[in-house]
């Protein structure tokens, strides 16, 4: 026997819709330089965060994405993190 779909009694969220914050603020500027930035798109386990997760519009994310890795090449960000089991 199938049992009934009840999804229509859950109540919806609204979800705030995200901004990319350099379309939003033209003076800031995405370099590999810019360590501080392009730190606060990196995941606790050195991932890059995707578009839907940061915000970032489509062009500033490939910008994002090619600075972090150049940033990774010239060792000024880490390409993991280092965890010890215990």
């Amino acid at each position: 026997m199938v049992t009934p779909n009840h999804n229509h009694n859950k109540r919806r969220f609204y979800i705030r819709r995200k901004f990319c914050r350099f379309c939003a603020d033209p003076k800031l500027e995405i370099s590999y330089k810019n360590v501080d930035i392009l730190s606060q798109f990196i995941t606790d386990r050195g991932k890059i965060m995707p578009r839907r997760i940061s915000g970032n519009c489509a062009r500033h994310q490939r910008q994002i994405t090619i600075a972090i890795k150049r940033a990774r090449h010239l060792a000024l960000l880490p390409y993991t993190t280092i965890k010890v089991r215990k």
